[in-house]
């Protein structure tokens, strides 16, 4: 198993259609699938990737966008340390449905837990509905981060995950994480421990040489 020094719990939510599922495969597997099947409940996915020095495991649950799958994606709010809530900038009515994801993330997860607001689909430029002033005014106004990315290009895709994981490790490092708390979406990895080993094998060495 590949050593990692944390491991973040993603959650991904919006309404259906916005791309959710393709967004997380853009950064898993860096590659688009034009005809992708309604999630079905959660999906999966995972990477590892390098920040400030630390090696960290993104851990994602893509989740139903529809109603009717609602009580089952609840249940995952709670085991995330961050979301990414996702809207499709061509399509009106997903920007307008933000406020009631972002009320079911408040209520159901963690009081921690950061959020980045994304206009998905910038690739269809010439199509967009919402506009990027009136979405980072939404974004700041309800204290989010704000990017938009395309899942089809790949455009500021990985750049979504990372500044996102950014700011977990900011707050982690101040200390605003108990990791204690299994429900906290963070878990000290095997880096950690490998690295520990390793200091404590070079004390242990330094005192035999005195």
């Amino acid at each position: 198993m590949a050593a990692y020094s944390y491991l973040f719990k993603y959650i991904i939510i919006g309404d259906s259609g916005v791309g959710k599922s393709c967004f997380m495969l853009q950064f898993t597997d860096r590659r688009f699938k034009s005809q992708h099947d309604l999630t079905i409940g959660v999906e999966f996915g995972a990477r590892s990737v390098n920040l400030e020095g630390k090696t960290l495991k993104l851990q994602m649950w893509d989740t139903a966008g529809q109603e009717s799958f609602l009580s089952i994606t609840r249940s995952y709010y709670r085991g995330a340390v961050a979301a990414l809530l996702l809207y499709d900038i061509t399509n009106r009515e997903s920007f307008e449905s933000l406020s009631r994801w972002l009320n079911e993330a408040r209520n159901n997860a963690n009081r921690n837990i950061c959020i980045m607001l994304v206009g998905n689909k910038t690739d269809l430029e010439g199509q967009r509905q919402v506009s990027e002033a009136e979405a980072k005014a939404f974004a700041e106004e309800n204290q989010m981060l704000w990017m938009e990315a395309s899942a089809k290009t790949g455009h500021s895709v990985d750049n979504c995950f990372l500044e996102l994981a950014k700011t977990v490790l900011e707050k982690l490092e101040s200390g605003e994480y108990d990791l204690n708390n299994e429900q906290c979406g963070i878990k000290v990895g095997n880096a950690n421990f490998k690295n520990s080993l390793m200091r404590n094998s070079m004390e242990n060495k330094q005192k035999c040489n005195c």
